[in-house]
């Protein structure tokens, strides 16, 4: 537990039925884009496994003194869940349908700072629901404007810490065995900052549309240094005839 336990009676309760939702639109239009491409270069490398879940903008439930608390990171990963996938539609509780999150991460847009309330009192706030409640172990928060990032990683005994970078300026997830960090490109007419993965080798996992100009790289050097071969060919046939000496096929 943490030193800073809540005082909350914590109980893993699935969200009732007619619980309502918040509905509200997404704080940033660039939100969903940097969502996906996060998810997309994992399943592209098999980095997905079956029981794991992958959540953009999804309720992720808790019960504090009988009492529902529900918040939605932009995007969270979980490592397992225990139950069928159809049996989490509406939101997740963590001990109860699998494994608590392991990554949350927020993207800042123009908002008040909820992404670092620690508000304690109910409704609790973003920091303090996913630190001392969930106990997310990795927490995130990416300015898409700037490219600013901060990873928190969770202490047993102090809460969150701020990591610092290592020398490549990206941060090592010991628990999927790859490092996250900022990368600044274009992707669906985005010319901006985006968060990426590494592998342990340093290679830049590779959204789809990456692979396939990368494939087409490849066919185009391979047809070329067929050519190049011919050509030489020909010219070591021609230099033959002109020495008197006739080719062999």
């Amino acid at each position: 537990m943490l030193a800073t336990a809540t005082p909350y009676e914590i109980t893993w309760e699935l969200l009732p039925e007619d619980f309502v939702l918040d509905d509200e639109p997404v704080d940033n239009v660039n939100q969903p884009p940097l969502a996906a491409a996060l998810t997309e270069s994992l399943e592209l490398v098999g980095r997905l496994p079956d029981t794991a879940l992958i959540v953009t903008n999804y309720g992720i439930c808790a019960t504090m003194d009988g009492k529902v608390a529900v918040k939605a990171p932009d995007w969270t990963y979980i490592p397992r869940i225990s139950v069928p996938r159809s049996q989490v539609l509406r939101s997740y509780t963590p001990h109860r349908q699998g494994d608590p999150p392991l990554i949350a991460i927020e993207f800042l847009s123009d908002t008040d700072g909820g992404e670092y309330s620690s508000k304690r009192t109910y409704p609790p706030g973003k920091w303090f629901f996913y630190e001392q409640i969930l106990q997310i172990s990795h927490y995130l928060i990416f300015e898409p404007n700037t490219g600013r990032l901060e990873v928190h990683r969770l202490q047993e005994t102090r809460g969150y810490e701020l990591r610092s970078p290592e020398e490549n300026n990206r941060y090592w997830i010991e628990e999927i065995g790859l490092a996250i960090g900022v990368w600044q490109g274009r992707r669906e007419n985005r010319d901006s900052y985006w968060l990426r993965w590494w592998d342990g080798d340093g290679n830049l996992l590779l959204w789809g549309s990456e692979s396939v100009v990368r494939e087409r790289q490849a066919t185009e050097r391979e047809r070329q240094a067929k050519e190049t071969a011919l050509r030489q060919l020909e010219q070591l046939k021609q230099q033959m005839r002109d020495a008197g000496l006739e080719p062999q096929d």
